[in-house]
């Protein structure tokens, strides 16, 4: 085995062990930084596996826009749960 094969296995127990903290969080912002970085280990694992289009793909849209447009909801809920 290889370097690149302990990286990849070291890269997938990451991921899996980062679903289950995402999961399992007790609060929803916790849950959210853990998916962000879920999601940017995606992108190390699709340009180990040379998919560099899926890589940018899901670093943009993946760890990028759905991160913030979680995080602008969580506050935005906050903010008018804190009103009433």
């Amino acid at each position: 085995m290889t370097l690149i094969n302990f990286v990849e296995i070291g890269i997938s127990v990451l991921l899996i062990l980062l679903a289950f903290l995402a999961i399992n969080s007790k609060t929803l912002i916790k849950s959210v930084m853990f998916l962000s970085s879920l999601s940017m280990l995606a992108v190390i694992g699709f340009v180990l596996l040379k998919a560099p289009d899926v890589a940018v793909t899901e670093a943009v849209i993946g760890s990028g826009l759905v991160t913030s447009l979680f995080v602008f909801t969580l506050l935005a809920v906050r903010k008018v749960g804190k009103k009433a």
